[in-house]
């Protein structure tokens, strides 16, 4: 009911509800209008943050661009200051370095293996044959003293040089155990002897060393005849030409050679001499 009376139309348009709805519908334009607005917004500010970010890239390539190009620059600069003859000095430090590697010689053991491959068998050097065993130098034996062991090898030595079987080395020293008790003597009658070295003066005419080989016989020069080497040889080449020697006597195949007044005389060394010929040539050598 109204002040006046009358009472209210339930039915009737209210007024009330008409200024609600257009409330209502003018705030849902402000609010799509707000809505657009923030919308423009956030898409401006994200287009600025995509500007600024695309410009510090930029700015930032720019920087490094920058900064290598002055780095070479002072390089350049630095490189500039040297004198041409510090760099002259480099270039051939440089190229004494490279020539080093180029030129450095092999190793030995790569030069050994080098040779060891490339070498040719059919080619090759032939092995080296084994040299018979020389004769030892043992202490002295069977009463003798250094000075004649000494003889004793010199005496077995040449007569292995010769090629003379042991039957004659025995021979041999035991021809001179009895003619210079195996020293290498000189002769009192020849002064000329004493000017070579010898171990002894004898007096029996011109007989001089080992074997007391005459030179007025034919046996040699009195100077050869003073080595004990030679006068070996003379006398096992004398002792060879012997018909059966091997087979004789110790006694008669010296004496065959010496021509002794005392043809017996030599056969007491025998056992003296194998034994020396023994200790200087052991058996089966």
């Amino acid at each position: 009911m109204r002040d006046d009376g009358t009472l209210d139309d339930p039915y009737a348009p209210s007024s009330h509800t008409a200024d609600t709805e257009d409330g209502t519908s003018t705030e849902r334009t402000t609010a799509a209008s707000r809505l657009r607005a923030y919308a423009r917004d956030l898409t401006g500010r994200r287009r600025a943050q995509m500007a600024l970010a695309t410009g510090v890239v930029c700015c930032l390539g720019l920087t490094a661009v920058v900064q290598s190009r002055n780095e070479d620059a002072d390089a350049a600069t630095r490189s500039g200051s040297l004198s041409s003859s510090e760099l002259a000095q480099r270039a051939e430090q440089q190229r004494a370095s490279r020539s080093l590697d180029r030129t450095a010689a092999p190793s030995a053991s790569a030069a050994t293996a080098s040779a060891a491959a490339t070498a040719d068998p059919d080619t090759s050097a032939p092995s080296r044959k084994v040299a018979p065993a020389r004769p030892t130098d043992p202490a002295p034996v069977a009463g003798l003293d250094d000075d004649q062991m000494e003889n004793a090898e010199a005496i077995v030595r040449t007569g292995r040089k010769m090629g003379v079987p042991r039957r004659g080395l025995v021979i041999a020293v035991a021809t001179a155990m009895q003619e210079s008790n195996l020293y290498n003597v000189a002769s009192g009658v020849l002064p000329e002897s004493q000017d070579y070295p010898h171990q002894g003066v004898g007096w029996d005419h011109d007989s001089v060393g080992l074997f007391q080989q005459r030179s007025s016989s034919g046996w040699g020069p009195v100077g050869q005849l003073m080595d004990p080497e030679f006068a070996t040889r003379q006398f096992l080449s004398a002792l060879e030409q012997v018909p059966g020697w091997q087979r004789m006597r110790l006694t008669d195949a010296a004496q065959a050679v010496q021509v002794s007044a005392y043809p017996e005389h030599y056969q007491q060394h025998e056992w003296r001499a194998t034994r020396v010929v023994d200790a200087i040539v052991p058996a089966g050598r």
